[in-house]
């Protein structure tokens, strides 16, 4: 798409405008965020941890590249996203078995971008010729970086989907593929390399950082399989930053969590131990529920098992609920110091005996009752007789990693 260059004086307002766009307020981000992963079309993107952040990479990406863009040279037609973002996801969207549909996305963030920029816009001038035409080029010019951006990530899902379906990758992922819908498979086995007659257990093991060296999550599959005391692990490519891991056994923590502090980009969800190609599949599923729950909390956590976790993530299936639950619960011991927070959840965890929850934290048994004490006094309503819905607060709020203060 081509237009004739807009006036000189448009030309200084859309650099105007631009400037703007190049320093965007967070609620217009959240905003595109929200739209471009909202909507059961999208819904396998916004449920896949990486795919989701990726995602928000490339709305960042791309607004900041138009806007960047008509700094330079306002109102010329501005090419298609080259930089690293639009190109990684859809090397991510195909290894994830999704099509071009999935650009939809786009659309949807453009309608919201335009919007946005229509209210720049017109806090740009008031003369009516002059935003007429300040919105006619501009827009055109949104409209035509998204079709070229688009067009760019297309084909470059099908060159991924070509090389993708060759080689033993193809096969590999293929296999597991058909294993975790259900299918029979004769010959999986010797296809995967891993006896499927025993115990495993799975794992997602993933980074948020795009720029992380991927061959880190390697290595944390390799330590997986070492924690378990397993020869060797099956892992799975199921996208530049995602691997789907499986060992026999049930790895160490305690050996696992030294691993993977060498490795400070990568995440990893377990899940339970499982026995058979059933257990093959349903531990996936439980890492999966493990991985979305570390995703939808955000917390610092990097290394968390099914088991611990499952009932967290009943809990947290709708965040402003479990966020209101905890607050009603808790009252302003939410915003408390960490170290009465942690001696009532480890009071709770050893059963609401006193003595084993000092041992637990390392502390004399009176330090530890005047911390249960200072609870008492911040809680609503006394912990006596209320254990069961403290311990369930205190751990959505251990598990999010964060604490909100209080508001007055």
């Amino acid at each position: 798409m081509s237009w004739d260059p807009p006036s000189p004086r448009v030309r200084e307002l859309i650099r105007a405008g631009a400037e703007i766009a190049l320093h965007p307020r967070p609620e217009w981000l959240a905003e595109i965020d929200a739209a471009t992963l909202a909507g059961d079309a999208r819904r396998p993107i916004a449920a896949d941890p990486v795919l989701a952040a990726a995602t928000r990479r490339t709305n960042r990406s791309n607004l900041l590249f138009w806007a960047a863009a008509n700094v330079r040279a306002p109102g010329q037609p501005v090419p298609a996203n080259d930089e690293a973002a639009p190109l990684a996801i859809a090397r991510d969207l195909v290894r994830r078995g999704l099509d071009e549909s999935a650009l939809d996305a786009y659309r949807v963030g453009e309608a919201v971008a335009a919007r946005l920029w229509t209210q720049i816009a017109c806090t740009l001038t008031t003369d009516t010729a002059e935003l007429r035409e300040l919105l006619d080029v501009s827009l055109r010019s949104i409209a035509a970086f998204v079709d070229a951006t688009v067009s760019a990530i297309s084909l470059r899902m099908r060159a991924e989907r070509a090389a993708l379906t060759s080689g033993t990758h193809a096969e590999r992922r293929e296999t597991v593929t058909l294993l975790l819908e259900g299918a029979p498979i004769v010959g999986a086995e010797n296809r995967l390399g891993y006896a499927l007659d025993r115990t495993h257990t799975a794992a997602v093991v993933w980074t948020d950082d795009p720029d992380a060296d991927p061959r880190q999550l390697d290595r944390a599959a390799d330590a997986l399989a070492a924690a378990a005391g397993s020869a060797r692990p099956l892992s799975v490519l199921a996208s530049a930053a995602t691997r789907w891991v499986w060992v026999h056994g049930r790895p160490d923590a305690a050996e696992l969590r030294p691993a993977l502090d060498r490795l400070p980009a990568v995440r990893v969800a377990l899940g339970s131990p499982a026995s058979g190609v059933d257990g093959f599949r349903r531990s996936h599923l439980d890492a999966l529920t493990t991985q979305r729950l570390l995703a939808r909390l955000a917390g610092a956590h990097r290394l968390a098992a099914f088991g611990e976790v499952e009932l967290v993530a009943l809990m947290t299936q709708d965040p402003a609920a479990a966020d209101r639950f905890v607050s009603r619960t808790l009252g302003d011991l939410e915003s408390a110091p960490a170290e009465i927070r942690a001696a009532v959840r480890a009071y709770i965890a050893e059963q609401c005996n006193a003595a084993r929850a000092a041992a637990v934290l390392f502390t004399h048994r009176n330090t530890l009752l005047r911390r249960l004490a200072r609870a008492d006094h911040l809680l609503p309503r006394p912990l006596e007789g209320r254990a069961v819905e403290v311990g369930a607060a205190l751990e959505i709020l251990h598990w999010k990693g964060q604490v909100r203060q209080p508001s007055r």
